[in-house]
């Protein structure tokens, strides 16, 4: 936990931030409720120390002050003039707990660790409300009630896999809901109440995305104006999910494959050996086998990985779970919008069977959404969707895909828009599609825009 003790007695202030530390938390001091106040602006805390006589400061006030701001913190208050009195009125304005000077380093461990039991508390609350937002946002139970032999025979190894500590490594293009399938494994699992990270890998800088993973101390780079507990500790006793970990930079890797073979690691800038008490699932669009060849993956990594593989299937050849996603998502949707629908017209059926979905589940998601919103009948139908699934662009049908053929009859914008959507299917990532097409990524990032594939 990250503690800012508020006290002007210099020598108490320093002796507090040491006991904290002592006990495994980081800790700041000020000399004033106004710097302490400023410095909660600044940065987050997970509680205050706050005293109760600050000079011309009265720490009631203070008190009152900090939680109108930040209703969320706990504040303990302590003073060398205790009274029940003063107690009392603490605890009514809000206070979390109440320390009387001087007092024995025991009764402040108690207080320490009542403060972190309602952390705990407080962040598992919080991952419930997101669970449940979540499932409300995405009804995630029918897409999971696959038709599709492929898929049935996907779920059925990380079924099984749940329930053991063993790494997963889930591949898939795109928007094939390998987060989600992550997702699907921790809540299935013995560690469904406990708590699920996500580490997106190409999101970030080799040196942030590192600080992320495994935290920093203050001053081990530019701008670490403080402890940092990073991910693997937010994990702790949970899930770690590495999203994209084909993305993973080289100088991290033998961190990671420590972590995964040791559960050992150390925060950046700092010697001290940590331990750790977590599974990962990592997922990748990548090919990984072709990385390791390339010398962009470890070998070794890749095996620690891999104990138990699966690859989600594109969309695309999961024909009997493809309309009924479409079916599902339209009630969502209609509910969601207030629309009295009824499903979807067989012409609509048919051009979703026949387009090829490069964008998986995300794709089939927001086409759906969007025909829900501009549909003008009781079904929807194919005029309902995006340009490009009822291949207006061409001025022919997606059914007619096969004609988009050099010399074929059609303008060159719909041949362009065919050959496009071929190399973006066909690449792991932009900047390679962008390669192969012998354009700069920002212009393939306007063309995939215009054709409506942001």
């Amino acid at each position: 936990m990250d503690f800012l003790v508020i006290d002007d007695d210099k020598t108490f202030r320093d002796a507090t931030c040491l006991l904290i530390e002592e006990a495994g938390h980081y800790a700041e001091g000020v000399p004033s409720g106004q710097l302490g106040l400023e410095w909660l602006k600044e940065d987050k805390w997970d509680a205050v120390l706050l005293d109760y006589n600050l000079g011309p400061e009265n720490g009631l006030d203070v008190q009152v002050e900090i939680l109108k701001q930040h209703p969320q913190l706990s504040v303990v208050m302590f003073t060398a003039q205790g009274s029940i009195k003063v107690a009392v009125e603490a605890m009514r304005r809000g206070a979390a707990d109440f320390l009387e000077k001087p007092f024995q380093r025991e009764q402040f461990m108690a207080v320490l660790a009542r403060l972190q039991r309602l952390r705990q508390m407080g962040k598992r609350i919080e991952r419930l409300e997101q669970q449940v937002v979540e499932t409300r946002a995405q009804n995630l139970e029918p897409i999971f009630d696959f038709t599709t032999p492929d898929m049935q025979k996907v779920m059925e190894t990380l079924t099984r896999a749940a329930k053991t500590p063993a790494s997963i490594l889930i591949f898939g293009e795109t928007g094939t809901g390998k987060s989600v399938a992550a997702r699907a494994v921790h809540e299935s699992s013995h560690l469904a109440d406990k708590p699920f990270i996500t580490v997106s890998c190409p999101s970030l800088s080799k040196e942030l995305l590192e600080s992320e993973l495994f935290g920093h101390v203050k001053g081990s780079f530019t701008g670490a104006i403080k402890d940092h507990w990073g991910k693997v500790k937010a994990a702790e006793g949970g899930t770690l999910f590495l999203d994209e970990i084909g993305d993973l930079p080289m100088e991290i890797q033998p961190k990671l494959l420590r972590l995964l073979q040791e559960r050992e690691y150390e925060r950046l800038g700092e010697n001290v050996t940590r331990r750790a008490n977590l599974r990962v699932i990592a997922a990748t669009n990548r090919d990984l086998k072709k990385r390791v060849a390339e010398g962009l993956f470890r070998e070794d990594l890749y095996f620690r990985l891999n104990v138990i593989a699966v690859e989600m299937p594109p969309l695309r050849a999961r024909d009997g779970d493809l309309v009924r996603f479409a079916k599902h998502y339209e009630k969502f949707f209609a509910e969601q919008c207030g629309r009295k629908l009824d499903g979807l017209s067989p012409e609509a059926v048919a051009c979703i069977r026949t387009y090829p979905w490069p964008g998986n589940l995300r794709e089939l998601r927001n086409a759906i959404e969007r025909a829900v919103i501009m549909a003008r009948n009781e079904k929807l139908e194919p005029e309902d969707f995006p340009g490009e699934l009822r291949g207006q662009n061409a001025g022919i049908t997606v059914a007619d895909e096969n004609l988009r053929q050099v010399g074929s009859l059609i303008s060159l914008e719909a041949l362009e828009e065919a050959h496009l959507r071929k190399i973006l299917e066909r690449t792991p990532s932009l900047s390679e599609a962008a390669e192969v097409l012998g354009i700069d990524q920002a212009t393939l990032y306007r063309k995939r825009k215009k054709i409506g594939l942001e």
